[in-house]
């Protein structure tokens, strides 16, 4: 697997350095930052060995942007959300290693303060959380980071797991996917005015979870083409 981390509107510089630290710990280099557009120094003082990821950041606008040219994306989020349903950590892992090996997987994170929006899940294939004790508030943005790696690197280490699923589309050929179909839907007025919102992260979270490959487009295209020509 080609694993990469992102960040969303990181808001704490040691914690960039942390989550850096963390990827060393458990052999990831990939790392990229959304809503940033340079590194504090304070970030290099808690990468400690890992100045090299650091060095190597890529910088980005927004989500859409930073996961296009990755195949899928596995969001953590600290709380259950209505229209985007949610996995445990150990079963997003195993939904991870179904997929053949050349494929490229975003690991996405939010902010501290408020996590991922509704806006920046969409352009995730599936939704883990990390269990924790129902009183404590959610982790730190690098210890959940940790969390998510080791569990990676301890099953990464497993041998004899069988890949199960086909490679998919690149995430931005994903979404052009979905918005076509969005569009198909708009003109047979299945969505309209008053459900466009929920109805939009609904069919993301449907077709999200497909992980689309490119004989499920040319099929859902057609389908979605005749369908609203009728």
């Amino acid at each position: 697997m080609k694993f990469t981390v992102v960040l969303v509107r990181p808001k704490n510089p040691e914690n960039i350095g942390l989550v850096a630290r963390n990827m060393k710990n458990t052999g990831f280099e990939k790392l990229r930052l959304v809503g940033v557009t340079s590194l504090d120094q304070k970030s290099y003082v808690t990468a400690v060995h890992a100045r090299d990821i650091l060095e190597r950041v890529r910088f980005y606008p927004d989500v859409s942007e930073a996961t296009a040219d990755l195949d899928l994306i596995f969001a953590a989020s600290s709380k259950k959300r209505k229209n985007f349903p949610s996995v445990s950590l150990k079963d997003a892992v195993k939904e991870m290693f179904q997929f053949p090996a050349p494929t490229k997987i975003g690991l996405l994170f939010g902010s501290e303060r408020t996590g991922l929006t509704s806006e920046e899940l969409r352009p995730s294939n599936f939704r883990f959380i990390i269990p924790q004790a129902t009183r404590q508030p959610s982790y730190n943005l690098a210890s959940a980071v940790l969390l998510t790696l080791f569990h990676i690197f301890a099953y990464d280490n497993f041998k004899g797991v069988e890949t199960l699923r086909e490679k998919p589309l690149s995430r931005e050929e994903q979404e052009e996917c979905i918005r076509l179909i969005l569009c198909k839907l708009e003109q047979s007025n299945f969505i309209h005015s008053t459900n466009k919102r929920h109805m939009t992260e609904m069919i993301y979270d449907l077709f999200g979870r497909f992980a689309l490959t490119s004989k499920d487009r040319k099929l859902l295209l057609a389908l979605f083409s005749k369908t609203v020509s009728q």
